[in-house]
């Protein structure tokens, strides 16, 4: 038997099953997918989820569903975040996914979305360690949550990878006043982030997880092809991130597709989201990054099986 999670993001549809073997030591994770199919494109302008963005996601929702029944999954979460929550017609998305999946799409909120990345990020780190600010980078908004066991504080903010490229880059490359609006935007939304979090602990360690963050990360390693061990718990430096954001920054899309690392489908927003990462360093002042494979798809999972502990840290096979 197996159990699964889907994440409906605004960029990005992921899925993720783990067998559900009897004892937790047995664990493995069975199929982990991840697929750009843009299900937020216009909703900051429009308020409205697009007939062929909807589409896009279903489509992917059908082949999720075959590996659902090919690995004879018992148990399935499935949530949307930020572009449904936005989108006045959620319902004409939510309805026919639940149709497809035969479970119901939660929408999470914001709130909820940071409590699950923190926990999907924390779960295999000793507490000891912490505190954490685990930075979750969207296509439509971005989560900061802090805390050491548990999370304690958490803020959703209207950010996102694909947000910020339709509200504020029109050129490519992008121009120099349009990377300045874009960080001021982003140093805004923090100003209110520390409000809300308040003073961090000296010794916060901070977390990125997300596409964003482990893209930025393969495109520094320079990975030909997509390695997540080497990028799970990869200690991205604020140099490095910086060199990365700058270079990407300055480049054509034409020419900033090549970079190894970078999914040529992400490359069109992979610069606002590398404004977020380097904006969140500057502010807080961190020297470096953990990049952490596990967020809210492997806490989602663990909602399904508490009783596993160690899921989050069973190797992919």
């Amino acid at each position: 038997m197996a159990i699964a999670a889907i994440d409906c993001g605004t960029n990005t549809t992921r899925l993720l099953i783990a067998e559900n073997a009897s004892a937790a030591s047995q664990r493995q994770f069975l199929e982990s997918r991840a697929e750009i199919t843009r299900l937020g494109a216009g909703v900051d302008k429009t308020n409205k989820l697009a007939p062929d963005a909807i589409a896009r996601t279903l489509d992917c929702l059908r082949d999720y569903k075959k590996l659902l029944d090919q690995h004879q999954v018992t148990s399935l979460r499935a949530v949307a975040t930020s572009a449904t929550r936005d989108a006045y017609n959620r319902a004409d998305f939510l309805t026919a996914a639940t149709a497809i999946l035969g479970t119901e799409m939660e929408v999470l909120s914001g709130q909820d979305e940071a409590k699950l990345s923190f926990q999907g990020a924390t779960a295999s780190l000793d507490p000891a360690t912490g505190p954490f600010l685990v930075l979750d980078i969207g296509g439509g908004s971005t989560e900061l949550s802090y805390g050491t066991q548990d999370q304690s504080t958490a803020i959703s903010m209207d950010i996102g990878s694909v947000r910020l490229t339709e509200q504020h880059i029109a050129n490519d490359p992008p121009l120099p006043e349009e990377l300045s609006a874009v960080l001021s935007v982003i140093g805004l939304h923090l100003d209110d982030a520390t409000r809300a979090l308040g003073e961090l602990d000296p010794s916060t360690q901070l977390i990125g997880v997300a596409g964003t963050v482990t893209t930025i990360a393969a495109v520094e390693i320079g990975l030909a092809e997509y390695d997540s061990d080497a990028i799970h718990h990869f200690n991205l430096s604020k140099a490095a991130a910086e060199d990365v954001f700058r270079n990407l920054a300055v480049e054509p899309l034409a020419d900033r597709i090549h970079n190894p690392g970078l999914d040529p489908r992400r490359a069109d927003v992979i610069v606002a989201g590398a404004c977020i990462l380097v904006g969140v360093m500057r502010h807080f002042g961190f020297s470096d990054c953990l990049v952490s494979e596990s967020d809210l798809l492997d806490s989602l999972l663990l909602d399904l099986d508490p009783k596993a502990p160690d899921l989050l840290s069973t190797q992919l096979t």
